[in-house]
């Protein structure tokens, strides 16, 4: 009952601040202050506003029972375990992944006699250009590459 009460009188004074908003001819705003100020009507008549209140009076008796019950305690640690034992699995698992080059079967991954992927028809790899060794560091030489990157690209 008292809820209730509460969630009339924010919606009353709400919806006198949208008439005094809308007296000063700011409709937008007055709208948006009605639309804001009808939500506490509407969570009493739904009986969300009651429900809001068992849900924190639960928290708040979970919250006292973490403090006084070492039972609480230990299903924390439970779950803490269980992480961990998560974790720990994941990264075996990894590890375990990157040592095996054998694919199904004990068949190697990649046949001995492939080639070597390609980039496709009409595209060439670009070979990296040997370095200047003439004592000269000034660092135009990675501006030139880049500019000619972007040239290749068109931009």
């Amino acid at each position: 009952m008292l809820t209730t009460t509460v969630c009339v009188a924010l919606s009353a004074a709400g919806l006198a601040i949208a008439i005094l908003t809308a007296y000063r001819r700011r409709f937008l705003r007055a709208t948006r202050i009605a639309a804001l100020s009808l939500i506490p009507v509407g969570l009493a008549m739904a009986g969300l506003a009651e429900l809001g209140g068992e849900v924190g009076r639960a928290v708040g008796d979970w919250a006292a029972d973490l403090v006084f019950k070492p039972s609480v305690w230990a299903g924390f640690a439970v779950l803490a375990t269980s992480v961990v034992l998560f974790a720990a699995a994941r990264i075996a698992g990894r590890r375990g992944a990157g040592r095996r080059a054998d694919g199904p079967a004990g068949r190697p991954a990649v046949e001995p006699g492939a080639s070597a992927p390609t980039l496709g028809p009409g595209r060439q790899s670009v070979q990296p250009k040997p370095k200047a060794t003439s004592g000269s560091s000034d660092g135009l030489e990675d501006f030139q590459d880049i500019e000619a990157i972007l040239k290749k690209h068109g931009i």
